[in-house]
C-alpha cells in the first residue's frame, strides 16, 4: 500500500506547487493509484457557494475527495477544540484560526489568508425598501426585524454590528435585530420572510441560486474591521498532503478566480 500513497503524495505536491490543470498521464497515474484520498473541510457559512465550486474542480484535477461541513467560525473552531475529525478549516476569522494554531490544533505553517469577505444589506426582491437609503432604509417603520449573524461567534455578524455603530444607527435599530446561528441561517430567515432586511455575505447574495430572489447594497468596507479570512490544516489530520494541497489550490490562480466571482477580496484590495 505505500507505493499507492506515494503516488498521490506526489500528484498532490504538484498540484499545491503550481494549482494548474493535471496532466492526462498524471491523472491515467492517479486513477491507478487506489482510492483516494477524502478530505471533511469545515467551512465559514459565506464560503457555501464559492468553496462547493472549489471542490468540484480541485476533485477533477485530483481525484481527492472534498466534503465540508459549514458553520459560524467560531462554532467550527470550538468543535475542531474538541476533536471533530477535520482535515482543514477555512475560517471567516484569521484570529481564529491562529489561536488554534497557538493551542497545536492546527499546523501553524499551514496558516494563510485566503480571503476578505464583504458585507450587503440584502431583502427579497419583492420587498419595497429603498435601497439607495443605504443602512438608513433600516429605521423604515415597516421594517420589523433585521436578521444578522451572531456576533458572539460569527464575524460576518460582528462586522455587522460595527457598521450598525459607525453609521451611528446601531441604538435605534437594536430592538428590531434577530441573530442567525451563521451567514446562511440569516439569509434564509430574510428569504422566508422572517425578516424584513438582513445583513449578510456579498459571497452568498450573489450566489447562483440566491442571486434572482433578491437585491442587495453593499456596506462600505469603511463602516467595519476588515473580515479576514484565514484557513489550516488540522493538526489531527490522516490526510496532511491531500490538506496542504488543497490550501494552495484555494489561494492558487484557479481557487483566486473562484474566490473573487463570489465577491471576495485580497489584501490590499479593500475599497
Amino acid at each position: 500500500m505505500r507505493a499507492p500513497r506515494l503516488a498521490l503524495v506526489l500528484v498532490l505536491v504538484g498540484v499545491a506547487a503550481s494549482s494548474l490543470p493535471l496532466a492526462k498521464k498524471t491523472r491515467t497515474d492517479l486513477a491507478e493509484a487506489g482510492a483516494p484520498a477524502r478530505l471533511q473541510i469545515a467551512a465559514a457559512s459565506d464560503l457555501r457557494f464559492a468553496l462547493e465550486e472549489i471542490a468540484r474542480v480541485f476533485e477533477q484535477q485530483t481525484r481527492v475527495q472534498v466534503r465540508s461541513t459549514f458553520g459560524s467560525s467560531g462554532q467550527l473552531a470550538a468543535q475542531i477544540e474538541q476533536g471533530a475529525p477535520f482535515d482543514a478549516f477555512f475560517s471567516a476569522d484569521e484570529d481564529l484560526v491562529r489561536t488554534l494554531a497557538r493551542k497545536a490544533l492546527i499546523h501553524p505553517d499551514t496558516v494563510r489568508l485566503y480571503a476578505i469577505g464583504r458585507i450587503v444589506l440584502w431583502v427579497r426582491a419583492a420587498s419595497p425598501l429603498d435601497l439607495t437609503k443605504g443602512l438608513g432604509a433600516l429605521l423604515e417603520t415597516r421594517v420589523r426585524f433585521v436578521a444578522i449573524a451572531n456576533p458572539q461567534h460569527a464575524p460576518y455578524g460582528q462586522a455587522a454590528v460595527d457598521a450598525l455603530r459607525a453609521a451611528g444607527l446601531y441604538d435605534r435599530v437594536r430592538a428590531k435585530l434577530v441573530l442567525g446561528e451563521n451567514i446562511t441561517q440569516t439569509l434564509q430567515w430574510v428569504q422566508t420572510g422572517n425578516a424584513d432586511a438582513g445583513v449578510v455575505a456579498l459571497s452568498l447574495a450573489i450566489g447562483p441560486t440566491i442571486r434572482a430572489s433578491g437585491r442587495y447594497w453593499i456596506i462600505p468596507d469603511s463602516l467595519h474591521r476588515p473580515i479576514r479570512q484565514a484557513a489550516g490544516v488540522v493538526s489531527s489530520t490522516r490526510e496532511p498532503q491531500a490538506a496542504r494541497a488543497l490550501l494552495a489550490f484555494v489561494n492558487g490562480p484557479a481557487g483566486r478566480r473562484i474566490m473573487r466571482r463570489y465577491g471576495f477580496q485580497f489584501p490590499g484590495e479593500e475599497r
